[in-house]
């Protein structure tokens, strides 16, 4: 029996009062479900993103040097009138401490020495323009660095990053603009992201501390497989004169000076001209006798800070007793640095001390030594434990510097291998090689030709070199 449209009415309206009934319970039930997973999945691919996009700049930390200092970092004296901080600010890499933060007192004085690479970065024109400033010396100073991005050859951006950069500071400190040194570290050419840096200044200052040298060395690391100090201590006349240094550099090591950001703090008071003669002295013998690639770099920089708050009697004199132990003990504490970055030198294996003797001018041992510590061929040789010596009277030969053949002598360690132009009698290519297999070596040449001399340092070169400076923009 067909049904009637009073029938179909009540139909339909049985109909509608479910769906209304389902309508609601979508809303009440379902929908909250669904929204949660919607979330959950949006979390997820967010999350994945984010953690993508970390890995791009978060790099694993390359394998701790074998040459390291076997004890880790020295255990450095305090300064006083020096604090340090140090925050990750991002400035290349995620999750990375790369900006640190020293303050220093008012009366301070600065000495220095910069890379002389034609292609220095900004915050070495600025270093060197602002120590050249003789004005400001009674009020504070400060050094701020940041590795991950070196700031060279970034034109006027780079200058505008500097600007930014260091008057943050000196705002945050009250202390002149000109009093505040900036250094950069890292990779060449690309735009500085200073307001990473600007932005951690609150939290730099508040973070400050005489106690975070180690925190600082630290955070100027790049391609560094350790933080790098080194301390000494001076009797002088009332008090002890402290000093504390920490370094930098792995590669594009070789004078002058090198891939290095170097500072070193003493509580000596000593004027300004007396420390900058005594660093000018002393940087030739240290810092300019390393080389791990002969890549001189732009961005190098030592900075040596003298607070004059020691006890000790002002150093005024360089012929006095306590000048003259003050340089040895400086030299020492650079000298150490030095040869921390040497050891640290990307992918090395070997110490290697060249020694040159008998040179006819001061010149010519110095091209003999750097032409050896130099050669790829002679750092291959060392890697790979072979007593090549053939590699060495290649390297003299080719230095520019005088030379015989019959006055020629090469020693490995204490062994002669060759001597009046020819291989010594007594060689023996098994001591020759057992010695090679040494972690340290000496590898000396006298020329026979004078009295000069000239001591450096290097390495080895291994193909984890090659590794690391493969990727190192990656």
């Amino acid at each position: 029996m067909a049904r009637t449209k009073d029938e179909w009415k009540a139909e339909a309206k049985k109909l509608k009062a479910r769906v209304r009934k389902l309508r609601v319970r979508l809303e009440a039930e379902v929908a909250p479900v669904v929204e949660e997973a919607l979330a959950k999945a949006a979390d997820a691919v967010g999350d994945a993103a984010h953690a993508a996009a970390a890995t791009v700049r978060r790099k694993a930390p390359n394998p701790v040097s074998p040459l390291a200092p076997k004890g880790g970092f020295p255990k450095l004296p305090r300064i006083r009138g020096v604090e340090f901080a140090a925050v990750a600010a991002g400035v290349r890499y995620a999750g990375r401490t790369d900006v640190m933060l020293a303050r220093l007192a008012p009366g301070t004085a600065i000495a220095g020495a910069f890379t002389t690479s034609a292609t220095r970065a900004a915050c070495v024109l600025d270093c060197e323009a602002k120590l050249r400033v003789k004005e400001g010396g009674d009020r504070g100073a400060a050094i701020i660095v940041n590795s991950g991005n070196a700031n060279a050859f970034t034109g006027k951006l780079g200058a505008e990053a500097v600007d930014a950069v260091t008057g943050g500071v000196a705002k945050a400190l009250g202390i002149p603009l000109t009093r505040v040194f900036s250094s950069s570290t890292g990779v060449i050419g690309e735009p500085l992201p200073h307001e990473r840096i600007t932005a951690t200044t609150g939290e730099l200052t508040a973070a400050l501390s005489a106690d975070a040298i180690e925190l600082a060395a630290r955070a100027i690391m790049t391609t560094d497989t350790f933080p790098k100090g080194a301390a000494a201590e001076v009797a002088g006349e009332g008090g002890t004169i402290r000093i504390a240094g920490i370094a930098k550099g792995s590669g594009m090591i070789a004078p002058d000076m090198a891939t290095m950001l170097v500072y070193v703090f003493t509580d000596a008071t000593i004027p300004q001209p007396a420390l900058q003669k005594i660093v000018s002295r002393q940087v030739g013998d240290t810092f300019n006798a390393i080389t791990v690639d002969s890549d001189t770099s732009t961005s190098d920089v030592l900075i040596v800070a003298a607070t004059g708050m020691s006890e000790a009697e002002p150093i005024t004199d360089l012929r006095s007793r306590v000048a003259r132990e003050f340089e040895v003990a400086l030299g020492r504490v650079m000298l150490d640095l030095a040869q921390q970055v040497v050891r640290d030198g990307e992918g090395a294996t070997k110490f290697v001390e060249i020694r040159v003797t008998g040179a006819a001018d001061a010149s010519d041992a110095h091209r003999v030594a750097m032409a050896i510590a130099n050669s790829p061929l002679v750092k291959t040789a060392i890697a790979g434990e072979d007593a090549n010596w053939g590699r060495v009277v290649m390297a003299v030969g080719k230095s520019g510097a005088k030379a015989d053949r019959d006055r020629l002598s090469i020693r490995f360690g204490e062994l002669v291998l060759a001597e009046n132009g020819w291989r010594s009698p007594g060689y023996s290519e098994e001591a020759a090689s057992a010695y090679m297999k040494n972690d340290e070596l000496v590898l000396s040449v006298d020329l026979g030709l004078g009295k000069a001399a000239r001591t450096v340092w290097t390495c080895d070169l291994t193909h984890r070199y090659i590794d690391i400076n493969a990727d190192y923009r990656s």
